[in-house]
């Protein structure tokens, strides 16, 4: 594999139709994979770059009360960012070496080792690590996804937190991305399959030093441009789904 990744954005939701129309119907997502697991449901939908969108919904039982006080709490959102490293030992003796102390570490699963980092630890936001060893599981596109609009890329993950340079730190030495651009109130990193992250420094972020919250999203088109009533429509799907939008040509 290409090294250490940004490979997806989740977004936890009560309504996977509303993430279906948005991320394929509007957006050009097409089906890569997903299936049930314990206490929830989740598919993600790829993109011609950068990287993918994952829909999480609970479906009950105890093994879904994470994912039910997260939309009890805050409401539909994005719910963690997802790393796909090659060593999940060297990435996590990376974590430690910068204080965070990793949670839910498992490596019970030769094909998925996994582990995560607390949000007051990873600047407002759940950080999933995992080793995958092997293709991913193979399960038909649900029955609601529609056909895929016109493609577009997603081009760029917009993260405000309080301590930009501790931000920068975490997601570059310990999660290897390349600091393409820093000055002022922002920095931006990318990584080896088109995702971009820029971090942008405000007040308003989180009363912890450690304080964040996910921004924008941002997707562009590949040919042509978003209509108006493309652009009305992803507005109103991205505001049931609790995520705001920037949409480009």
């Amino acid at each position: 594999m290409m090294g250490t990744v940004l490979d997806h954005v989740a977004i936890g939701t009560l309504a996977l139709t509303d993430g279906w129309e948005l991320f394929g119907g509007v957006l050009g997502g097409t089906w890569g994979y997903g299936g049930q697991s314990r206490g929830y449901w989740w598919g993600q939908l790829e993109f011609s770059s950068g990287p993918k969108i994952e829909l999480l919904t609970p479906t009950g039982g105890p093994d879904s009360a994470f994912l039910e006080r997260f939309l009890a709490g805050r409401g539909p959102g994005p719910h963690h960012f997802n790393f796909i490293v090659p060593d999940i030992r060297a990435t996590l003796s990376r974590v430690e070496a910068a204080g965070i102390e990793p949670v839910q570490v498992s490596f019970a699963n030769a094909r998925w080792k996994e582990a995560f980092l607390h949000p007051r630890d990873a600047y407002g936001i759940v950080v999933q690590l995992a080793e995958q060893s092997g293709p991913p599981p193979e399960h038909p596109a649900p029955r609601e996804l529609p056909a895929p609009g016109p493609s577009s890329a997603f081009a760029l993950v917009e993260h405000h937190v309080r301590d930009l340079a501790g931000a920068t730190a975490l997601f570059s030495t310990a999660l290897d991305g390349h600091v393409a651009s820093a000055g002022g109130s922002a920095a931006e990193l990318t990584w080896g399959n088109g995702a971009r992250l820029r971090l942008v420094e405000t007040a308003e972020a989180g009363r912890q030093r450690s304080g964040g919250r996910v921004g924008s999203l941002h997707f562009s088109r590949d040919q042509g441009a978003f209509t108006a009533d493309e652009a009305g429509s992803a507005g109103e799907l991205a505001k049931r789904l609790g995520v705001v939008l920037q949409l480009g040509g």
